[in-house]
């Protein structure tokens, strides 16, 4: 059964996610002024703890699914048998909920969060984990041309849907757990649709045995044991951080951080699109025992796309009051320093996802564990020193310490896998070193300047949109001089460059030989 190219499904996934990114800025400049910073706060600790607690039950999992399905699509009852976990895992963490408020536990463990909306935030983890692992199985039978599209309909929907809710008046804190809802189905049923439709849910391909069942899970424990510690640790660190934040900031701060999260986030959803296609492409290499096309592959994709998410980061960060006021409107000012520190969080999460990829694909999950168990350790005692208060021994940062934990940490740990994968693949460590400060320093200076000029020319209090889109072009202007300049520090060859000014070259003519 054919399935697209590895440039034709990146092609794909990059257009549908930049086509996203537009859809996702309307709407986070519609959901946060909508629901105001305390829902707005509400809703992002309740989706935030309930996804660390699924993540816990995921256990690596889904990853150990993708790369099994990458390798071999048609192995029997692997698909039954995961949606057997699916089922179980789903059940385990309604019957927690469950427990935890007969016992008294709720007010402790969510604090000001009614028991309604406990349950809203527990099903939408749930569901949210499920259309994950069907999007990752798209990728893994190589069918993510289909689902990329399907994706794309899905984000048009739900524009057109919280565009109805705002204008209409009801958006609220129910509705929007509701409005999820319906687009989380919506997706799952098409992505049902489409492994259908390419033969992939036939009767064969669906029939577990007991033996087939029983040699699923012995091989499922063995990828994913020794990922249990990490989990656990995991889980329990993050729900730490958003525990204390709540209890020592409450719910506004939650919304200060959650904005600030939401919008970094959208410097990762370029370089997003690349992780499952080269944790396939890792998982192919090592079952043919090819280490050098896995090295091949690190050292062409991963310092690239660090650079391309530090592009915007970068920009976002000296552009902060004006990103703030745009998404979120004057009510969330006292979000500017969580937001100038939470922009450089996806620049080293770009990194530890692709870096990452080599550990899952390889099945180095207890070295994989190994590092993040210790350094999400050490962050413990961080987290409580940037966020506790003064009179607590603490720093008093909320959101904003809580970003700086985030970044720091995100940082030390990174640069641990890079430094184990760069043994492993025989690649030099100091040259994914120098890169990351080179490249970094270089957009700084260009979004500085940019910002600089900018504000001097039209004056700090010009008009929002135009002043943030002529700064966001003259930052452009400058990183392309820069990268023709010098292309090594963003991870590009000079015959890469060469490529690209032949391409927008023979664009440009095109384009005026047509207005002609």
């Amino acid at each position: 059964m054919s399935t697209d190219s590895l440039e034709k499904r990146y092609l794909y996934k990059l257009c549908a996610n930049v086509i996203g990114l537009v859809l996702n800025m309307v709407v986070q400049g519609i959901v946060p002024r909508g629901l105001g910073p305390k829902a707005y706060g509400d809703f992002t600790f309740l989706s935030g703890w309930f996804g660390q607690l699924v993540s816990f039950l995921d256990t690596g999992t889904s990853t150990a699914l993708y790369t099994r399905l990458s390798r071999r699509p048609d192995e029997p009852g692997l698909v039954s048998f995961y949606c057997c976990f699916l089922v179980i895992a789903s059940l385990v963490l309604l019957l927690f909920v469950t427990a935890a408020q007969g016992l008294s536990l709720g007010s402790w463990l969510w604090p000001g969060q009614g028991l309604t909306y406990v349950y809203l935030g527990a099903l939408f983890a749930l569901l949210t984990w499920v259309v994950q692992v069907l999007n990752s199985m798209a990728d893994a039978y190589g069918l993510t041309v289909r689902a990329e599209v399907a994706r794309l309909i899905q984000r048009v929907t739900g524009l057109l849907l919280i565009l109805l809710l705002f204008v209409s008046g009801a958006l609220n804190l129910t509705t929007f757990f509701y409005y999820h809802y319906v687009l989380l189905f919506a997706l799952g049923a098409v992505f049902l649709w489409i492994f259908r439709e390419r033969g992939r849910l036939d009767a064969v391909s669906l029939r577990l045995s007991a033996a087939q069942a029983g040699s699923h899970a012995h091989q499922f424990f063995a990828y994913s044991h020794p990922l249990f510690t990490y989990s656990v640790v995991g889980v329990l660190t993050v729900l730490f951080d958003r525990w204390l934040l709540q209890v020592y900031g409450g719910s506004v701060q939650q919304g200060f951080f959650g904005l600030s999260y939401q919008i970094a986030a959208f410097s990762f959803l370029f370089t997003s699109a690349m992780t499952p296609l080269l944790t396939r492409e890792f998982s192919i290499a090592h079952g043919a025992a090819d280490l050098d096309q896995i090295g091949l592959l690190f050292q062409r994709f991963v310092p690239l796309f660090y650079s391309i998410a530090a592009y915007f980061s970068c920009f976002v960060a000296l552009q902060a009051g004006r990103v703030v006021e745009l998404f979120g409107g004057r009510s969330y000012a006292e979000a500017l320093s969580a937001m100038q520190i939470m922009a450089f969080f996806p620049v080293h999460q770009t990194y530890g996802q692709l870096s990452g990829s080599v550990f899952l694909a390889t099945g180095q999950t207890a070295l994989y564990r190994n590092i993040g168990v210790i350094c999400m350790l050490v962050g413990l005692p961080l987290t409580y020193f940037l966020v506790a208060p003064r009179a607590r021994m603490g720093m008093d940062g909320g959101a904003s310490g809580l970003a700086a934990k985030m970044v720091l940490l995100q940082f030390v740990t990174v640069n641990a896998q890079i430094y184990c994968n760069a043994r492993f693949l025989k690649l030099s460590f100091r040259r994914h070193l120098w890169q990351q400060f080179a490249s970094l320093g270089l957009l700084l200076a260009a979004a500085a300047a940019a910002t600089l000029i900018v504000d001097r020319a039209l004056g700090l209090h010009a008009s929002l949109i135009p002043a943030f889109l002529v700064a966001g072009l003259l930052y452009s202007t400058i990183v392309a001089g820069l990268v023709h300049a010098a292309p090594a520090p963003f991870g590009l060859r000079r015959q890469d460059v060469s490529r690209i000014e032949t391409l927008v070259a023979q664009s440009m003519r095109r384009r005026s030989h047509d207005s002609r």
